[in-house]
């Protein structure tokens, strides 16, 4: 009797090494898209032309059911929480930058928000006095950093990522729940996790 060797079956499991919901940070990549940051925004050597992926009107959605000024989730951005310490959350805000701005994300679509120290390129631009710091907000086409203290005078950004590296917890309090009022799609946010839920939850019942 002639054996019919049997074909191995061999089942793809579509699990792969994604990031899902409850784990939901970026995996750090070759830093040379975001890399000349500090300095001066603008018309920076590595910057990525972004591709047309706004959540801006003109995509899918229909245009009758309400005009879209500013953006279209803004009172319910996704949140994504990213578990670092005070001393890492800067560079865990970093890398979710970085990104961000890999896959797509336009420079001028994101604000970057610190609770503790400043960010260099904050520093860096506001020894230029802050008339000055303020105008490249408005120019609106490169990643803003600010203080969080000051997040009143942000504008509204489709992303908007949040580094608790220090700074009072008063300041983390105010600073969150405005954050995520002016952030269009997204919030992520890089600090204590239980901290952050808490901190955005009691903005949230204010």
């Amino acid at each position: 009797m002639p054996l019919i060797p049997e074909e191995p079956q061999i089942h793809e499991s579509a699990q792969g090494p994604r990031a899902t919901a409850s784990t939901p940070r970026p995996v750090p990549g070759p830093r040379s898209a975001a890399s000349p940051r500090p300095g001066r925004p603008g018309p920076g050597p590595a910057r990525p032309a972004a591709p047309a992926s706004h959540p801006h009107p003109g995509a899918g959605q229909s245009p009758a059911k309400r005009p879209e000024n500013r953006s279209d989730q803004r009172t319910t951005p996704q949140l994504q929480l990213i578990p670092a310490p005070v001393d890492g959350a800067l560079d865990a805000a970093e890398e979710a930058l970085d990104l961000l701005l890999e896959t797509g994300r336009a420079p001028g679509e994101i604000l970057v928000l610190t609770t503790g120290d400043p960010h260099p390129w904050a520093a860096h631009e506001l020894s230029f006095g802050e008339a000055a710091y303020w105008a490249q907000q408005d120019t609106g086409d490169d990643v803003f950093f600010a203080d969080a203290s000051a997040v009143e005078r942000a504008t509204t950004r489709p992303v908007v990522i949040v580094a608790v590296n220090g700074g009072g917890e008063e300041t983390a309090a105010r600073a969150l729940p405005a954050a995520m009022a002016r952030a269009g799609a997204l919030l992520v946010v890089c600090g204590d996790p239980q901290r952050i839920t808490a901190l955005l939850g009691a903005g949230a019942g204010v």
